[in-house]
């Protein structure tokens, strides 16, 4: 099922696992980040009675007294389904899964086999790609698609809706709200231009470091690239801040730009005293939008590389969207973008100039 957003997919995807836990059946509940999984499994604990439910929030499992359950995974560990069946499987947001072609042949679609199970895709549709392509089997053996607009939803006021049509690129509007898929419609980098520029990780000198720093569920990212442009060091961890601190001090002396904003900003302090060449920014939407400027350019152009994997999966789904406020940049609801911030962080970093203590945005 293809639809716009706020149409209500979640709300059926959901009513779906219920009915087919109560009919004592196996549902597999696959939605694209641990963090929308959660989301989803409190959403249906606020639906179903408690009285007829164990749920196991450390597993995100919810198992009914009739014998059926629903189990919870990820797009960014789809493994898990090795060894296990079941009736349904049901994919939320499958456009925004990573490798959803691999994780559905080898990991999902043999789930299915033991009980000639069913599986569901819901999403908003991001482009042409492999979502897009099962939305096209419809009327092959064994399929069947859907699509609705937003406009379809009857508890969505349609002046809300006319509203953003009014705001939002055409390309934009199409694909979120008509749900028609449109190349590249909200990413401000292009899917062409972010393939061209992946190259495996260079083995030259950093010449200087970005780094974005977590926040609640996030990653903390440190990107480092050559003096070309290349990304020649990566890593992205979740860890206190002391240890934190302690893999920032041990980086090479080269100069580092780092996310200053919110609780990274003790952290910068700390670092200036320690002696390290390092300056911070503190994001607003402006020095935001100006990050992203400079980074769109440096891709479009290929002045910049980095190795495929999650630095990729990121730049892919980036977003932006208008606002009375101006544009804002960010990755949607529930997902990362601090790869894509540590790596404009250190793409803007290039332009220091050594001696003269200052930083100049693109």
């Amino acid at each position: 099922m293809m639809a716009g957003r706020r149409f209500g997919k979640s709300l059926i995807s959901q009513s779906i696992a219920i009915e087919y836990a109560i009919d004592k059946k196996l549902v597999a509940y696959v939605t694209p980040t641990y963090q929308l999984a959660k989301v989803f499994f409190d959403d249906l604990l606020k639906i179903i009675p408690a009285e007829i439910i164990t749920p196991n929030k450390s597993d995100l499992t919810i198992e009914f007294i009739t014998g059926g359950k629903i189990r919870f995974f990820t797009g960014e560990s789809l493994d898990n389904f090795r060894g296990l069946k079941f009736h349904i499987a049901i994919i939320d947001e499958a456009s925004y899964i990573a490798n959803l072609e691999q994780g559905w042949l080898n990991s999902i679609r043999p789930t299915l086999t033991d009980y000639k199970g069913k599986a569901i895709f819901l999403s908003t549709p991001r482009g042409k790609n492999y979502f897009y392509s099962l939305y096209m089997k419809n009327g092959d053996d064994g399929w069947r698609s859907f699509k609705f607009t937003t406009y379809d939803n009857p508890y969505i006021d349609k002046a809300e809706i006319d509203d953003a049509r009014k705001q939002l690129p055409e390309v934009v509007f199409e694909q979120e709200y008509l749900a028609n898929p449109m190349e590249n419609a909200a990413n401000p980098f292009g899917t062409e231009h972010i393939r061209k520029c992946i190259q495996p990780l260079s083995m030259n000198e950093v010449a200087c470091f970005g780094i974005d720093l977590a926040k609640s569920y996030d990653y903390s990212v440190i990107i480092g690239l050559d003096s070309q442009g290349n990304t020649a060091y990566f890593e992205r961890f979740q860890n206190d801040w002391y240890t934190t601190k302690q893999k920032i001090l041990a980086l090479p002396r080269k100069p580092i730009l780092i996310d200053s904003t919110g609780v990274g900003d003790p952290i910068f302090e700390d670092l200036q005293r320690e002696g390290m060449q390092i300056q911070g920014l503190k994001f607003t939407s402006t020095s935001k939008q100006q990050l992203m400027t400079g980074l769109q350019t440096a891709i479009q152009q290929g002045r910049i590389g980095y190795p495929e994997g999650v630095i990729t999966q990121e730049l892919e789904i980036f977003e932006y969207q208008y606002s009375a406020n101006g544009v804002k940049y960010s990755a949607p609801s529930g997902f990362h973008d601090d790869c894509v911030m540590a790596l404009a962080l250190a793409y803007n970093n290039m332009n220091f100039k050594a001696g003269s203590g200052k930083y100049a945005f693109l």
